[in-house]
């Protein structure tokens, strides 16, 4: 006699795939989550290698720090740091720079993935500011704890890919106008006014570090003019 063979009926199967996709639905958000995690942590840690980098620089430079770039004025901020880091570009080539990247920009193209504070104003009332080109001595800065220095560059489309330190955009990796904080909709990079801070790169925020050097992730609805102000 031919013993009889069972075989998964199609309400098991239905059942099994259920279960299979359940699973999936609980541990795919939770993946996600722990890989957006570890990679603000290499970006805050990016980030504190280039304080380190700034605050050498300041100790040999008589407590200067870098600020802005344009027309003509000089070097970036990244350029000025890479003699502090361990890591040298070949031929003016950030490709090979990790310290000066978020591994959670879209473009892996992108070597400058943060924005530094060029921000002056007038006085205390001016929320409007003007850009500041010249190096700032931090004995300048009335609270460096509440100040920022450096924060997580935005991805969008309007936002020049910095390969060379002589590529195109490499004076607007400073912050300088309100059109740059993470709550202006601008986008308009012809005249350098278009959002230049990260709007949601971490979470809903972004990465940052301040005049004292700690970092700290800032929600895009809490970023304020008065976190980039010297003088309080």
């Amino acid at each position: 006699m031919v013993g009889i063979r069972r075989a998964f009926s199609l309400v098991e199967l239905l059942v099994v795939i259920a279960i299979i996709a359940l699973l999936m639905a609980v541990l795919v958000p939770a993946l996600r989550r722990a890989r957006d995690q570890a990679r603000e942590v290499v970006c805050k840690n990016n980030l504190r290698q280039v304080g380190l980098a700034a605050n050498m620089y300041a100790e040999e430079w008589e407590q200067l720090i870098p600020r802005g770039l344009g027309a003509e004025t000089g070097r970036a901020w990244y350029q000025l740091f890479l003699p502090y880091l361990s890591q040298k570009a070949g031929d003016g080539d950030y490709r090979s720079i990790d310290i000066y990247r978020c591994p959670s920009y879209p473009d892996k193209d992108q070597t400058v993935c943060f924005v530094v504070n060029g921000w002056g104003f007038k006085d205390r009332s001016d929320d409007v500011g003007f850009e500041v080109l010249e190096p700032t001595r931090l004995t300048d800065c009335t609270r460096r704890a509440g100040t920022i220095y450096l924060a997580d560059n935005e991805d969008g489309r309007w936002r020049d890919i910095i390969r060379k330190a002589d590529d195109e955009g490499n004076n607007k990796c400073d912050v300088w106008s309100p059109a740059h904080l993470p709550g202006s909709d601008a986008q308009d990079s012809s005249n350098a006014y278009e959002r230049r801070v990260a709007r949601q790169r971490h979470r809903n925020g972004c990465n940052t570090i301040f005049l004292d050097w700690h970092t700290d992730w800032i929600a895009a609805d809490d970023m304020t003019i008065d976190l980039w102000r010297f003088e309080k």
